[in-house]
């Protein structure tokens, strides 16, 4: 059995935060994601956290990009800006831009950078 792709009308608007980690050290991705959630959990709970349906699609180079339900903006932005520091290292993710589609994101505030590229993760 196939499963049908949801029409665009019927799909949960997105929204995709392109941000940079400042910070003195090199951080890995896993730690991140492990900190962003622990952050998610004592920030807003494990039922706010789930309904922001956070995912960080990719991280290298100290940028990345966090992709969130559209009405949660705003508590994204709190969960990102309450990470204090990954694996015992201070830093702060300075969120550069908020966009809608991964592509406006990587062109408008990740410019030289390749951190997200669609048809390389095929």
């Amino acid at each position: 059995m196939k499963l049908k792709v949801l029409p665009p009308t019927l799909r949960q608007d997105r929204r995709y935060f392109a941000f940079e980690l400042i910070g003195g050290n090199r951080v890995d991705r896993s730690d991140l994601l492990r900190e962003i959630f622990s952050c998610a959990s004592s920030l807003v709970g494990d039922k706010g956290s789930s309904e922001c349906d956070m995912k960080l699609l990719d991280f290298e180079d100290s940028k990345g990009i966090v992709r969130c339900l559209r009405d949660r903006m705003d508590m994204t932005r709190a969960v990102l800006a309450s990470v204090t520091s990954v694996d015992g290292k201070p830093v702060i993710i300075h969120v550069l831009g908020i966009s809608g589609t991964v592509h406006g994101a990587t062109t408008k505030y990740l410019e030289g950078c390749t951190v997200y590229s669609p048809e390389e993760k095929t």
